[in-house]
């Protein structure tokens, strides 16, 4: 499984990219207005560090918006994805875009039936919320197992990003399932490396190699 980082934060995509492990980023324009800077810049920046595809956002609602935002995105960086929401508008978009070879990424996904609206349109990745559908006392997870389900049963290639994880339980859940990627906010990557034993065996090892040593 692919590990993306879901931040705006230029400083957290460079440390997570020097640990070896960082398949790609996605951004939103919440994330980009937190950081304060200018959203074209922010994502060039961004993809000059990974080689892995960035997901940038359109802000436009309507077809003809979308197309020429995605085309404008498109020639920001080769490995710019452009995310665009699951809408009538949006999908006619992805079918155009998937025509002129434009990466993109629908995103708010919430049910399995606009999963599949988005493989047929060509998406080339879906982004189903997870951590916002536990929020109104759903089954996140139970719908990332229903989409793999209904793209390996009709042989779609579009690859399921699971999004709004929360917590180091989502990520595992993710792995179980044969996800392609999760897209993990900085917070929750870095608990990926913690394990109480870890650090007691550390510590052991540490200790006995003092008293060895007379220390």
């Amino acid at each position: 499984m692919k590990f993306f980082i879901d931040t705006a934060n230029v400083d957290e995509i460079r440390t997570a990219a020097s640990w070896g492990v960082l398949d790609g980023v996605t951004t939103n324009p919440s994330l980009i207005a937190k950081e304060k800077r200018d959203y074209k810049e922010t994502v060039r920046e961004i993809c000059k560090i990974t080689p892995g595809p960035v997901s940038a956002e359109v802000l436009a609602t309507d077809y003809e918006g979308i197309v020429r935002e995605a085309r404008e995105w498109a020639s920001v960086a080769g490995n710019v994805v452009v995310k665009v929401p699951l809408t009538p508008d949006g999908i006619k978009a992805v079918k155009t875009l998937s025509g002129e070879e434009i990466k993109t990424n629908v995103t708010l996904i919430f049910s399995v039936t606009q999963a599949v609206l988005a493989a047929k349109a060509g998406a080339t990745f879906v982004s189903p919320f997870v951590g916002r559908i536990d929020d109104i006392g759903g089954d996140g997870m139970y719908l990332v197992e229903e989409i793999l389900n209904a793209y390996a049963n009709y042989g779609y290639e579009t690859e399921v990003i699971v999004a709004s994880v929360r917590n180091v339980r989502h990520v595992i859940e993710s792995l179980e399932m044969g996800a392609d990627i999760a897209t993990i906010p900085f917070n929750v990557l870095k608990q990926l490396f913690n394990h109480p034993l870890t650090d007691i065996g550390i510590e052991r090892f540490l200790s006995d190699y003092r008293k060895a040593m007379g220390g």
